[in-house]
């Protein structure tokens, strides 16, 4: 790939916000910037990241591969699609790829210091046509993947939940305490449901084994490297105008979203991993980058010079979440803020596909 592709420069900028190897060409931190990540992330250190070909897994590979010294084992069930996103590592011995579903056990025997769960099926597709599947992954995948810490010095997993645990509200941003209505008898709610549930298991497990577990919740993500199943909407804007092609909507695209760079989303997990507190959540959101789905796809259509076509009378809404924003004094507070806004997030992403992938 492409090093001087947006996404990579965007890359160095938030490791070294967190305290990774400072970017190339950047001074070291001075004074008041934040504490070194070497020791959670040192030659001597192992990091598990589940879901590793997923957006947010697939950055956190990167941003670890690119501007730490540990040993990063990427664990996903698609080997293929693992040797083309991963392809600058294949030959890095620090590089390990671990094919497992990981609702089954782990049995390879080795020691992860830190693991990362950001396994899930995200995309509403998903939701229609496997909601088993997706809340399995939740639920018995945090299991399988607790149960084999436990047993294998695990110092710290961060479990990568969503914002869609908080359901419906009252149209404030979403504090940690916030708990809001969600439709259980809706096959729908498999995502939103399980996550919590995990939540809720993680808790359990800190609680009656001691483990050390730390819950993330990012608000709606995007970035370049998605999946070519992901049918969330931001996908399909950006396969649009990389195509040359106005962006046609199903629905007017009032739904009121909280976006985040899933740059800024991989900083803020690792960041947690050396500065969240034990058995406690935190929203990761941008509290600048709240917009309309409809403003969302006019911004996406702006980069591509293209336009934008409402077809209001079809049913293309997802979700019935008709507002999602969040706070996040609590993560800032632990030392971390988000870099880049939606404009330039979504311009980067643009670019950086333009760069490295065909349309």
């Amino acid at each position: 790939m492409s090093n001087t592709a947006p996404y990579f420069r965007d890359l160095s900028l938030a490791a070294e916000q967190i305290g990774l190897l400072p970017a190339e060409g950047m001074p070291s931190p001075g004074e008041g910037a934040p504490a070194s990540c070497e020791g959670a992330f040192s030659s001597e250190t192992n990091i598990l990241v589940a879901g590793a070909t997923g957006l947010i897994g697939s950055c956190l590979v990167d941003m670890l591969m690119r501007h730490s010294q540990c040993s990063v084992y990427a664990m996903g069930r698609n080997r293929e699609h693992a040797a083309t996103r991963f392809a600058d590592y294949l030959g890095n011995p620090r590089f390990h790829f671990l094919e497992h579903d990981v609702c089954r056990p782990l049995t390879c025997g080795d020691t992860f210091h830190y693991i990362v769960h950001a396994a899930s099926n995200a995309s509403p597709n998903f939701f229609a046509e496997r909601p088993v599947e997706v809340m399995l992954s939740n639920i018995t995948g945090l299991q399988s993947l607790a149960d084999y810490g436990r047993s294998h010095g695990m110092r710290r997993m961060v479990y990568v939940s969503s914002g869609e645990v908080y359901g419906e509200g009252s149209g404030s941003a979403f504090r940690e305490d916030d708990c809001g209505f969600i439709d259980i008898q809706s096959p729908r709610s498999c995502y939103p449901q399980s996550k919590r549930a995990a939540e809720t298991l993680c808790a359990a497990y800190c609680k009656e084994y001691g483990l050390d577990i730390v819950t993330a919740r990012p608000c709606h993500t995007y970035g370049p490297f998605f999946t070519d199943s992901d049918n969330r909407v931001y996908a399909q804007f950006i396969r649009n105008v990389l195509r040359g092609e106005d962006i046609v909507m199903q629905s007017a695209g009032l739904q009121y979203r909280s976006w985040l760079y899933v740059v800024d989303a991989a900083a803020a997990i690792l960041h947690l991993i050396n500065n969240g507190a034990r058995a406690e959540a935190y929203n990761v959101a941008d509290a600048r980058s709240c917009i309309t789905i409809r403003q969302l796809a006019e911004l996406t259509a702006q980069i591509g010079g293209r336009r934008v076509i409402v077809n209001a009378s079809a049913d293309g809404n997802t979700t019935p979440i008709s507002r999602a924003v969040f706070d996040t004094a609590k993560i800032e507070l632990s030392g971390w803020h988000p870099l880049f806004g939606i404009s330039e997030g979504l311009r980067h992403t643009v670019e950086t596909l333009l760069r490295v992938r065909p349309c």
